[in-house]
């Protein structure tokens, strides 16, 4: 009997090639087309002066949350043209303690972004992150834009 692979997840590439999101643990739970799920557990060395998460390692959840969603809509679209963050704005919302959760949503259609570099262009799409205690309070919200960026 042979033994057949699966391929990797979104979340086990993102963890492989960033860094950053293998450093602070991040689980990716879920990562869509649509949505993507990415958890912050509870850490004190990544606490801030009250107890909490970092801001910076909220944003670096926010941003591999944006991450995952994008290569989940546009990976079959990687031979062509590369992904990257164009900007980024998190605002903070309440105090956030404990593990927390963000949950990204892409802003564009997928369609029309694809058609949009058929086109010749260079598309640029938001996509919006939530970041919740577990009690579901929206500690945080951001917005990060990225762009397809075409090979040349």
């Amino acid at each position: 009997m042979s033994e057949t692979s699966t391929p990797p997840s979104i979340g086990d590439m993102l963890l492989a090639t960033v860094p950053m999101a293998k450093t602070l643990n991040l689980v990716f739970e879920e990562a869509g087309a649509e949505r993507a799920v990415v958890r912050l557990p509870d850490q004190p060395d990544y606490h801030n002066h009250v107890g909490g998460p970092h801001a910076g390692a909220m944003f670096t959840l926010a941003e591999s949350a944006s991450g995952a969603i994008v290569l989940a809509a546009f990976g079959d679209q990687l031979s062509r043209a590369v992904p990257l963050a164009v900007s980024a704005e998190i605002g903070y919302k309440k105090l956030a303690m404990g593990p927390v959760t963000a949950t990204a949503e892409l802003g564009r259609p997928v369609a029309e972004v694809v058609a949009e570099l058929d086109a010749g262009g260079r598309p640029e799409f938001p996509v919006h992150v939530a970041i919740t205690r577990e009690d579901g309070a929206v500690t945080g919200e951001m917005t990060v834009v990225w762009t397809l960026r075409p090979n040349k």
